[in-house]
């Protein structure tokens, strides 16, 4: 029987990292990702660049090329609070804002100051956004159900112990660990060695895949949508990239394109 409880290149479990408002923090914190080989995804206020400690506009291109830049709020309002008509322009407008500078499709957002609703995700869809991370933390490794609803594993202040507890049973497949913050609080709070023994725990683990929320929301999105035959002998994978997938324990990779005959 097929089981999705593998990630791209047959890697058992993965690790995405979400950091909110776009500060001068980031370059310190983006410095301690590169060194250890962790990818992240940065979410941006285009309204707010070069105000107060907010990295400024012409710095965003160079210093998050390695990542991914999203949505934030163009003024980092709370959704929520807001009606229909501000909601829309709060987030295409900082979409459209944020597309002119790194060139390419964004698709992601983080809710500024974790507020949204019902109404807010439905207005999500009219902006092109395909998903959304919360504040709320699980303090567990699934994956999301609605990704326009996408809840964190916890907070980086809880990211050393909850990191430990996922290398402790990494031997379970299909696992996530997700972790958000604002680089500012390393500053604020003087922890920076936080984030560092973070990533030196998991710079060594060949077996986990590091990858920017766009990247897990693609790859399950095109996993979850391979056309299985009723016997699970035949798979098709209608999407453009490579998926893998276990039988009985044995890795498969399919292609874009590609029908495999098991």
């Amino acid at each position: 029987m097929i089981s999705f409880d593998v990630f791209k290149d047959g890697k058992r479990n993965a690790l995405t990292m979400s950091y909110d408002d776009g500060t001068i923090y980031d370059i310190k914190l983006i410095e301690i990702f590169n060194k250890h080989g962790i990818k992240s995804t940065f979410h941006l206020n285009s309204g707010r660049f070069g105000v107060g400690r907010n990295i400024s506009e012409k710095d965003i291109a160079d210093l998050y090329k390695n990542h991914e830049i999203s949505v934030h709020g163009v003024l980092h309002k709370s959704l929520a609070k807001l009606p229909l008509q501000n909601i829309i322009p709060e987030i295409f407008e900082d979409r459209k804002n944020l597309e002119k500078i790194c060139g390419y499709p964004v698709r992601g957002m983080s809710f500024a100051n974790g507020s949204y609703n019902k109404g807010v995700i439905s207005a999500l869809k009219f902006c092109g956004i395909e998903y959304a991370r919360t504040t709320k933390a699980t303090k567990a490794f699934e994956l999301p159900e609605d990704f326009l609803e996408w809840h964190p594993t916890c907070h980086h202040n809880d990211a050393v112990e909850m990191g430990r507890k996922f290398l402790e049973q990494k031997r379970r497949q299909g696992k996530l660990l997700y972790v958000w913050g604002h680089s500012y609080e390393f500053n604020d709070n003087n922890n920076w060695d936080l984030i560092e023994e973070f990533c030196r725990m998991f710079a060594k683990e060949d077996d986990i895949w590091f990858a920017t929320n766009i990247e897990i929301y693609d790859y399950i999105t095109a996993q979850r949508n391979l056309k299985i035959s009723a016997d699970n002998s035949i798979v098709y994978n209608p999407s453009c990239q490579a998926v893998w997938f276990t039988v009985e324990g044995e890795i498969f990779k399919i292609n874009g394109g590609e029908t495999l005959h098991l």
